[in-house]
């Protein structure tokens, strides 16, 4: 299968496409992970589907898809369902920070999210909704992204590692909400 895969990524002009067949065939015929050359895939994919490309890295660095090692075909498929979504999710965040970054940040996030992603960075907490960026980077802030002047953008990786804490950080939040609710009504 290995040299049916090379074969047909240097053939096939879409090598993405061609990776993406090869795991679907290798997850359904419960062989996953062997044929799987991603780094050499990676590279051979066209440069106008850059956005492609950071997706799959989200995938397999912020999700650390490979690592999973689940030893049966239905749990991979579950595990790269949701993690495709969470993927999909950071990569597309990443891109709207970049190109949109005056969108209010509610049309995005929660508005508990947004709120925690200030509370977290000891900033004040705007009276109207502040911008997607702003609140994009004060995410990656918690994830390591070191805000200077001339750091550009932040990462997929540290949105995912910001997201992180931010997600715990309003669970905890929504919690204490819950608990301080059922007091009252005791």
């Amino acid at each position: 299968m290995k040299a049916a895969a090379n074969n047909d990524r240097t053939h096939n002009p879409s090598a993405e496409a061609c990776w993406v067949s090869r795991l679907r065939e290798n997850l359904t015929s419960g062989s996953y992970g062997e044929g799987l050359e991603t780094g050499r895939a990676w590279t051979q994919v066209p440069r106008q589907s850059l956005t492609r490309q950071l997706f799959f890295l989200v995938l397999k660095e912020g999700c650390r898809v490979e690592q999973l090692q689940l030893a049966d075909t239905e749990r991979l498929q579950t595990a790269l369902a949701l993690y495709m979504v969470i993927a999909w999710r950071i990569n597309r965040l990443m891109r709207l920070g970049r190109t949109l970054p005056d969108l209010p940040a509610d049309l995005v996030f929660e508005p508990d999210e947004w709120r925690a992603a200030f509370i977290l960075n000891k900033k004040p907490i705007p009276r109207q909704v502040p911008p997607f960026n702003t609140v994009l980077r004060l995410i990656a802030q918690r994830g390591g992204f070191l805000a200077r002047k001339h750091d550009g953008e932040p990462g997929a990786k540290t949105i995912w590692l910001g997201l992180q804490e931010i997600a715990v950080f309003v669970e905890g939040a929504r919690y204490a909400r819950y608990a301080r609710y059922a007091r009252q009504l005791n």
